[in-house]
């Protein structure tokens, strides 16, 4: 199976280099190819004429979206119209990673992958554009909805609380935010077991388990011997940031849990990330 990887530096492209070792893998990320610019990124996957396109490129800054729509929008929903429209011409099948910032956070119970998606950011509107410009330009796709992703090597959550409780030796973390942590590798992997079973659709993959930031906090503190380190718990309305974020988000996997992928708890995926980090 031959696979282009967009965004192939970022903390998800290099964990699907890993996991697809043994099949004909290749890529594409800034500066050398801008998804924005449709005729280099048609070139890139032209060269490749892969099987499967993961699309991981996409601007991920939350805050800096909701400070600029505009690139948000360019990057996240018409860049991904370029590469859906470059897969069309070679016949390949596209995988959109997506958000659990597509929904608004009111539900009562993790979201599923048939709800509507209602969101209630810049982010998350321009990752649904995305979504409703892949299902609409492709009859093979896999748009594929993750949250809190982390992975070694990169800025994330977890240094970012490690960091913060060694400089100041205390912490203030909202408490009214859940989700589902996700390990980069962990998703690498189930991405890899999806493409090869050929079964396109709308998936939601993310490690089992939700919590709240403050709960993740904690557990990152405990798991380094850190607990001693006080944390107060806040609300979204007492930390100061440009965007809105939705308060319950959580994502439940059906449709990959009945062909038997299933990603193991948060927790151990935190431990196995901190031991190596």
């Amino acid at each position: 199976m031959r696979v282009f990887i967009t965004g192939n530096q970022g903390q998800l492209g290099r964990a699907l280099k890993r996991v697809l070792e043994g099949e004909t893998v290749a890529g594409c990320d800034l500066p050398e190819v801008d998804i924005t610019d449709r005729l280099a990124i048609r070139a890139a996957i032209a060269a490749c004429q892969p099987d499967v396109v993961i699309h991981a490129a996409a601007w991920t800054d939350v805050d800096g979206c909701a400070r600029d729509p505009e690139r948000a929008y360019r990057v996240n929903a018409l860049g991904t119209q370029n590469v859906a429209l470059a897969c069309a011409e070679v016949g390949a099948a596209l995988v959109y990673i997506s958000t659990n910032e597509v929904f608004d956070g009111t539900a009562t119970e993790p979201y599923r992958e048939w709800d509507p998606v209602h969101p209630i950011n810049p982010y998350g509107r321009s990752k649904a554009a995305g979504e409703w410009l892949v299902s609409h330009l492709l009859t093979r796709f896999y748009i594929v909805r993750t949250a809190w992703l982390y992975a070694p090597g990169g800025r994330n959550f977890p240094h970012r609380i490690i960091q913060l409780a060694d400089e100041r030796g205390a912490l203030r973390v909202v408490a009214d935010e859940v989700s589902n942590p996700t390990y980069a590798p962990d998703l690498a992997a189930a991405l890899a077991a999806l493409i090869r079973t050929g079964a396109c659709g709308i998936y939601h993959l993310t490690n089992s388990g939700y919590c709240s930031r403050y709960e993740f906090a904690r557990a990152i503190l405990r798991q380094t011997g850190r607990e001693h380190i006080p944390v107060e718990p806040i609300t979204l309305d007492q930390f100061q940031r440009d965007s809105t974020p939705p308060r319950f988000a959580p994502l439940a996997n059906t449709a990959a849990a009945a062909l038997g992928i299933v990603l193991r708890p948060w927790e151990e995926a935190l431990a196995e990330f901190l031991c190596s980090s």
